[in-house]
């Protein structure tokens, strides 16, 4: 790897944040150290780095969620002291973070002032006005008087924009901004920080995906095990050298799809229609078949149905209508004990690794107990076997942790997954569900589990892969069944789609034939 390019003096070119020396320590933990880091005005600056490297920890003390051990922040060239966010707020520093923090019931405008001077000061048309030319300022589009559950994600995201702009910010951090976006979305997002950029905003964005950095930014640092290791010019380097930073050593990029050799169908979905607890459709309709040995990808916007899918296969939610035959088997209605009983091997690895899949105040060994305790003979629980266990899936997956009595909660996202996923795994499934395997997890990890995945794949596992990013979607599945609304709007094969294709129909504004190996 080639040394990194040398970065100008920060303090000659007017930055507009600038960090000296910040630490910030968690009991024998050092979440920060020393870390140096300055933004430009008119800048778009990307912050990178693996699960645990301190990204995190960083923005919430400049957000003032978190006070540094030591170090100096400095704002426009003067040394400042943010004790609490409304410091933060009051320096021209917003926040925008990956889930957002917006009232469905109220109004665009109503979120956007909400706990300002102006929530009751101002009339609604003057809050409209000044809205709007803040919008026009920044290219921005939003209707003040449209309710946020009436909005598209793209929508929300453009309100929480306004939200920091609206409170005079000129120093903005975004969060994974681009997690729930379409392409499309994420193309109108980019154009927004442009407009930001031109008008001498500084901004800090924090992504796990390359290809946006080399899109969007600027400059680049990279933090690894709480350091900052380098800032480098965007047009000086490559993604091959980011990841090589982040990571430490080589890492390969290329994300594999062995060929399904003679599937047989494992898995049949025919006309499922399942409503939500507010009696409201969440899937309507929905057919399709998945083979053994088969990756089939699942691409939509946030809340389009791909959680009341995975549960309503799983046994966790009722169906409405339709029928769901496993090996020609009907599971409708079979809570998860029943289909076991039923002798069909089924994983679900559910997106809240925590809350559904993982018991946080155990440790490993306690939560692979979970999953066979009732196989045992006696009133007692042999142990021994999934310790032995434990040991050999921490060496195998490469999972940080004390030990194996250590709690979950304790790890790293990107360890919590790895157990997770490899619990299941062990299990012996022939057919592994899995929502957002790799959501918040740095690109090492997130490479294990595609290998992990594919691992399962040659095995004859039929794979249903809830997932964000396209382009995962593109290079891991063999195909790709796209919901919008609770609807199927297409089956594709990604040899035969783009990116920009799957991104129309997760919005509905396209629709293909949904015959492909359905």
């Amino acid at each position: 790897m080639r040394d990194a390019p040398r970065i100008p003096d920060m303090q000659a070119q007017n930055p507009a944040i600038e960090l000296r020396g910040l630490t910030k320590t968690f009991g024998p933990v050092v979440a920060n150290d020393r870390i140096n880091l300055a933004v430009r005005q008119g800048e778009i600056l990307a912050l990178l780095g693996e699960n645990g490297s301190g990204k995190t920890t960083l923005m919430n003390m400049l957000s003032g969620i978190y006070r540094p051990d030591s170090g100096e922040i400095f704002v426009q060239g003067r040394p400042v002291d943010i004790r609490a966010p409304g410091d933060a707020i009051a320096l021209g520093i917003g926040m925008i973070h990956q889930h957002f923090k917006l009232v469905d019931v109220l109004t665009a405008m109503e979120n956007i002032v909400l706990g300002t001077r102006d929530d009751h000061q101002a009339t609604r048309r003057a809050l409209e006005q000044r809205i709007r030319e803040i919008s026009r300022r920044f290219g921005l589009d939003v209707t003040p008087e449209k309710k946020i559950y009436n909005m598209a994600v793209g929508e929300k995201q453009t309100v929480e924009i306004l939200k920091v702009l609206y409170r005079g910010a000129r120093i903005l951090i975004l969060d994974e901004p681009t997690a729930v976006l379409t392409p499309q979305e994420a193309d109108r997002l980019f154009d927004i920080l442009r407009h930001m950029k031109a008008d001498g905003c500084a901004v800090i964005i924090i992504t796990h995906k390359l290809g946006e950095v080399m899109a969007i930014a600027d400059r680049i640092t990279i933090l690894r095990k709480g350091a900052s290791v380098a800032t480098v010019e965007k047009a000086a380097t490559t993604v091959r050298e980011l990841t090589e930073l982040m990571v430490g050593r080589p890492l390969d990029l290329a994300i594999h799809r062995p060929p399904v050799d003679d599937p047989k169908r494992l898995l049949d979905v025919f006309s499922l229609t399942v409503l939500n607890a507010e009696r409201v459709p969440a899937l309507r309709d929905v057919t399709f078949s998945l083979r053994g040995g088969e990756v089939l990808g699942v691409a939509g916007v946030a809340g389009s149905g791909q959680r009341e899918l995975c549960e309503t296969i799983a046994g966790l939610m009722d169906k409405e209508e339709g029928a769901i035959l496993f090996h020609g088997k009907n599971i409708e209605g079979k809570t998860p004990r029943q289909i076991i009983e039923m002798g069909i091997s089924m994983s679900f690895i559910p997106e809240d690794r925590l809350g559904m899949g993982l018991v946080g105040a155990m440790g490993i060994v306690d939560n692979l107990l979970l999953k066979d305790y009732q196989k045992g003979r006696g009133p007692f629980v042999r142990r021994a076997p999934a310790r032995a266990r434990a040991k050999e899936m921490i060496a195998r997956l490469g999972i940080v942790t004390p030990d194996t009595r250590t709690p979950v909660r304790r790890l790293s996202g990107g360890n919590v997954q790895k157990v997770l996923l490899g619990r299941e795994i062990a299990s012996g499934p022939e057919l592994l569900i899995t929502a957002y395997p790799v959501r918040g997890l740095d690109i090492h990890s997130s490479y294990t589990i595609y290998d992990l995945i594919n691992e399962q794949k040659r095995k004859g596992v039929g794979v249903l892969f809830i997932g964000e990013d396209l382009d995962v979607l593109l290079e891991l599945c063999d195909r790709i069944l796209v919901l919008c609304g609770g609807e199927v709007t297409g089956i594709v094969r990604p040899q035969e789609t783009t990116k920009a294709q799957l991104g129309l129909m997760m919005t509905g504004s396209l629709r293909q034939e949904t015959g492909v190996g359905a």
